[in-house]
């Protein structure tokens, strides 16, 4: 899923209108939003954040230092593990050490819901599907 696809998934999620146009620059097609009130935001996270603030769901970064920590960690994650691989061992190691991480929590912060949980989902949904498609070929 192509990083504009996911941030209008995010707006749709948060309950903003739709009106936020993104472009991608560089080889590694790096969103890019152009705001209306000052330079333009660069970069998945820093852009999911910006949405995030703009739709008052600030708990969503986190409620306490911690928590707020673990979901940068896990933003940080999403970019530089999730995007770019696409072996079958490396994302057969990914989910693996995704899996023993999240076998005693809910979400990845542990309880609460956060934009970790948004958009590691949304890095990883194409891994699923792709793995599903094949299992269905294999059959």
């Amino acid at each position: 899923m192509a990083a504009a696809a996911e941030l209008s998934l995010l707006e749709k999620s948060l309950g903003l209108s739709k009106g936020n146009k993104y472009s991608a620059q560089g080889e590694r097609q790096i969103p890019v939003l152009q705001t209306n009130n000052g330079p333009s935001l660069t970069g998945l996270t820093t852009i999911a954040a910006h949405l995030v603030k703009q739709a008052n769901k600030e708990y969503l970064l986190g409620s306490t230092a911690e928590e707020k920590a673990i979901v940068q960690q896990w933003l940080e994650y999403r970019v530089t593990q999730v995007d770019g691989h696409s072996s079958k061992n490396d994302i057969h190691t990914l989910l693996k050490d995704l899996n023993s991480y999240l076998e005693d929590k809910v979400y990845l912060t542990g309880y609460n819901f956060t934009l970790a949980d948004i958009l590691l989902y949304y890095g990883l949904h194409r891994f699923i599907i792709r793995k599903l498609r094949h299992t269905e070929v294999g059959n």
